[in-house]
């Protein structure tokens, strides 16, 4: 029963944490719809990051790990959401066939995918201010893992995209198809 009666000051941090992460969450909601704005930070906090690397001549281990999860997390951007079934290629929901445009519903949103790479390259940014993450390594051996390991797995997405039909980008506004003439004898 005491445990219940005792005032423990937990309380005040974990308020300050959700006030927090209300404060992160309504400013992600805020920038969602500005892509190309988001898209060049990303960009620039990436290229701030490579020339750090290049200034520093070290931390290629960090900068392996960095581009392994923007792989993972692109291919998660390409991969549809629903998966197909291999027993006749057809995927699991039904579609109906009268040519209704069905946008791609992706595994990983823009959004998100754009969130996790800017989060990821921030903190290998922040491991570049500390010595012992810059492990002694033969970086072009990891430069010709990580090229054969990007040419594998995109060689496999895009044979599954070709497999199964789909494209994972929309341009533009659908425009809507007409019925085609009947055709006369």
């Amino acid at each position: 029963m005491e445990r219940y009666m005792r005032d423990d000051s937990g309380g005040d941090e974990t308020s300050e944490l959700n006030r927090l992460s209300k404060l992160f969450r309504g400013f992600f909601d805020r920038i969602v719809p500005y892509t190309l704005f988001r898209w060049l930070f990303f960009f620039g906090v990436l290229a701030f990051y490579v020339i750090r690397v290049a200034y520093l001549q070290g931390f290629f281990v960090v900068s392996y790990a960095l581009a392994i999860f923007i792989l993972s997390q692109f291919l998660g951007f390409l991969t549809p959401q629903f998966q197909f079934n291999d027993e006749n290629s057809d995927p699991l929901l039904p579609t109906n066939s009268d040519g209704e445009f069905r946008p791609f519903m992706r595994r990983l949103s823009e959004f998100k995918f754009w969130r996790h790479c800017t989060i990821a390259t921030i903190i290998s940014i922040f491991c570049t201010f500390f010595s012992f993450f810059d492990l002694p390594v033969f970086w072009p051996i990891l430069l010709i893992y990580f090229l054969t390991l990007f040419y594998v797995t995109m060689r496999r997405q895009v044979e599954h995209m070709i497999h199964y039909k789909y494209l994972p980008f929309t341009y533009g506004k659908p425009r809507p198809q007409g019925r085609s003439p009947p055709q006369s004898i």
